[in-house]
């Protein structure tokens, strides 16, 4: 089976400042017209801007009708931040083929899911997903994010906000060591900053002893100068040992 990306053409719609660090972008075009979404609530496609040759990963928030919205973050710094930011309305860009990860198990109790502001348009998505399922599955949610994001998250979420130790700070692997966890099965789910997400996997398999088919957690950045979310495509890290 081919592993080679699918590109797909499109130009900047619409734009919306959701917060001073939450841009939201729509996109759209004839490829994705005849393109589809996964149906995967945690699905990402790769974003290529102009003047950027390298891949940036982000989660769809919704594909509706050859429609593409990202919610992206921006940061201090960086081609994607200073593009999505500045004069972006019409610019051509490229997506590729949609994928991905969020799989609970049939018999599934519970979903707990933590996240930082990059994790927020997935954990948005799986919330709707679970209002639709035929049997009440309760879903809770820790959420690290620098300001508040009204609305964002389905009215009525059991969420707990968090807020960063500091700029470009997470401290979700704490959060995560002090919780007590429900009898299984149960199914979590977790996207932020990469060092704290190797602290949590490590947590989860040694101390907690969740099977491995029960939780999923993707470092979504690195904590570096220059950071950007999703420098990696998630599946690729997974097929190579660095996503559970």
């Amino acid at each position: 089976m081919s592993t080679r990306r699918v590109r797909l053409e499109a130009r900047v719609l619409r734009r919306e400042h959701l917060t001073p660090h939450l841009v939201r972008l729509v996109v759209a075009g004839a490829d994705l017209t005849l393109a589809a979404s996964t149906g995967v609530p945690d699905e990402w496609v790769g974003l290529i801007v102009p003047g950027q040759f390298q891949t940036r990963f982000y989660t769809v928030r919704h594909w509706v009708e050859g429609e593409v919205t990202l919610d992206v973050v921006v940061h201090d710094a960086g081609l994607v931040t200073e593009w999505a930011t500045g004069d972006c309305l019409g610019d051509a860009v490229v997506l590729t083929d949609p994928r991905g990860t969020f799989a609970p198990a049939p018999g599934t109790r519970w979903v707990r899911l933590v996240t930082d502001l990059t994790g927020l348009p997935a954990t948005a998505r799986i919330l709707e997903w679970a209002s639709r399922q035929p049997d009440a599955l309760p879903v809770q949610v820790w959420a690290e994010v620098p300001e508040d994001v009204p609305g964002y998250l389905p009215k009525g979420t059991d969420v707990t906000w968090l807020s960063p130790p500091a700029p470009g700070e997470s401290r979700l692997a704490e959060v995560v060591q002090a919780m007590t966890w429900p009898a299984q099965p149960g199914y979590f789910w977790m996207a932020g900053e990469s060092a704290q997400m190797r602290a949590i996997r490590k947590h989860l398999s040694r101390e907690v002893g969740l099977p491995s088919a029960s939780y999923h957690v993707t470092g979504y950045w690195r904590r570096v100068v220059a950071r950007q979310p999703r420098a990696t495509d998630p599946l690729r890290q997974r097929l190579r040992g660095g996503g559970s």
